[in-house]
């Protein structure tokens, strides 16, 4: 088997994707890395961006943009069969794609059913059905790994800390600038999805995370990522920080546990486990 891993992110054309592949890229170690993305205009030139960005990387990292649409059966199933008759298998799956649609709520352009709808249908059946699809060519790698991005906060963390939402005054309706429930419940979700497939994948040697990037100005939703700088996002650049150093085995030691950005464990990982909190740095 090569040495080179080879590594799929979905939503790689920009943002915490875009900065993970980035990632890849500056490693020391090599990978043939699939940039998953809708469109494959966006996506060979989200590629052709990071490879200037990179001009350094001398060894034998290879990429190519792989059409893969969350929200398509057909589109996941042709993606399975580009890999499968390319490369062959797969190391690493990070399920990094999504979408949030509570901006679209405000602006009156979904409703409030349909907000909550997409994203659960994008962020939670598409990455299910991306997972499901790529399991065969992950059980032919030695070291397979699975990423599922985390959201904002867990539920634990949200409970003592709502942020970015500030506290509300009585009255309604409330008047709320930066609306994020649709999104946090679909990504809570996926985090039931990693410790089912934990779960079920743990006899094959297959390790899996949920992994909070933090907070990071990514745009997400259609809020200007300047907007969300000021409320004291990160640069994307950190969330592909912490990814990477999950998927080259860093975290190994804490597969099938919820990982924030500062390495906090809700206590039900925490109390199956027995481990105490640790961090990316």
């Amino acid at each position: 088997m090569s040495s080179k891993k080879v590594v799929l992110v979905t939503g790689a054309n920009n943002g915490i994707g875009y900065e993970t592949v980035k990632a890849f890229f500056q490693s020391p170690n090599p990978y043939h890395v699939y940039l998953g993305c809708r469109s494959l205009e966006r996506g060979t030139a989200a590629l052709e961006k990071i490879r200037a960005e990179c001009p350094n990387t001398s060894h034998a990292t290879t990429a190519e943009v792989l059409q893969i649409d969350l929200d398509s059966d057909e589109s996941i199933d042709k993606a399975f069969e580009v890999v499968n008759t390319g490369q062959g298998r797969l190391d690493v799956l990070i399920n990094n794609a999504g979408g949030a649609f509570d901006g679209d709520f405000l602006l009156g352009k979904v409703s409030l059913r349909d907000c909550f709808n997409k994203a659960y249908d994008l962020n939670v059946s598409g990455t299910n059905v991306v997972t499901w699809t790529f399991v065969p060519l992950l059980l032919k790698s030695d070291e397979p790994r699975i990423l599922f991005v985390a959201g904002l906060s867990q539920m634990i963390q949200a409970a003592e800390s709502y942020f970015p939402t500030p506290p509300q005054p009585a009255g309604w309706p409330k008047k709320i600038d930066f609306e994020t429930i649709g999104y946090r419940c679909s990504k809570t979700a996926m985090s039931m999805l990693m410790l089912d497939w934990n779960h079920k994948l743990k006899e094959d040697g297959v390790k899996v995370f949920s992994v909070s990037p933090g907070f990071c100005a990514t745009g997400l939703g259609n809020v200007g990522a300047d907007m969300m700088a000021a409320m004291g996002a990160e640069h994307p650049s950190e969330g592909g920080r912490r990814l990477i150093a999950v998927a080259e085995g860093n975290r190994d030691a804490d597969a099938g546990k919820i990982l924030d950005k500062v390495g906090f464990l809700p206590w039900f990982c925490q109390s199956m486990a027995g481990n105490k909190e640790s961090n990316f740095d």
